[in-house]
């Protein structure tokens, strides 16, 4: 039975590094170069992501940058489902690609946030919840003009929407919320503080 499983999940030895290598290919980096503007990392919030990028360059420069970090990890984690592993396996998958944005090696570890990350691998993994979690994220962007509100609300809701939609992924989900809320923990403290950045 244990050399079964072990044959059955050789291949998440090899998904694990290349779902994190995907994930530490920062989309916003590519889009502001091929678009001639300045670093994200440099302005703003400093942040490689989406939300710095519109605050910064827009809509279209954001929307190219949400898009590729939403699937740069898509490939890995349809292979991943292709081969029928089971949804924990899946989830380190997933991890991988969340862990790979928040701490790229080429970037001295110092990454996103993984909210668009989050949603591409969620769009994958269990597309109802991504798509909760993304009206959820539009509503509170629009309405509170933050969007780290919005995220950490959108990062919360997600657990919640999968004991309905999605109950095999449940545990998956949280650990994914878990490391969103972890990187936005200076946000918290700048939102106690009144001092958030607003959209």
């Amino acid at each position: 039975m244990g050399a079964d499983l072990g044959e059955e999940l050789w291949p998440l030895w090899g998904l694990v590094p290349l779902g994190y290598l995907s994930g530490s290919w920062l989309g916003a980096l590519w889009v502001c170069r091929l678009a001639g503007v300045a670093d994200p990392r440099g302005e703003g919030s400093g942040n490689p992501g989406f939300s710095n990028v519109l605050r910064l360059y827009g809509p279209r420069l954001a929307g190219a940058t949400l898009a590729l970090d939403a699937a740069k990890g898509m490939p890995v984690l349809w292979f991943a489902m292709v081969l029928g592993m089971p949804p924990w396996a899946q989830g380190m998958v997933g991890l991988a690609v969340l862990l790979g944005h928040s701490f790229p090696p080429w970037h001295r570890f110092r990454g996103g946030k993984a909210v668009a990350s989050a949603f591409g691998v969620l769009l994958v993994l269990t597309p109802w919840v991504a798509l909760c979690c993304a009206a959820l994220w539009v509503l509170l962007a629009w309405r509170v003009r933050t969007a780290a509100v919005a995220s950490l609300a959108s990062a919360g809701i997600a657990p919640l929407a999968s004991l309905w939609l999605a109950p095999d992924y449940v545990l998956v989900i949280l650990v994914f919320t878990l490391l969103v809320l972890v990187r936005h923990l200076l946000n918290i403290r700048r939102l106690g503080k009144g001092d958030e950045h607003a959209l």
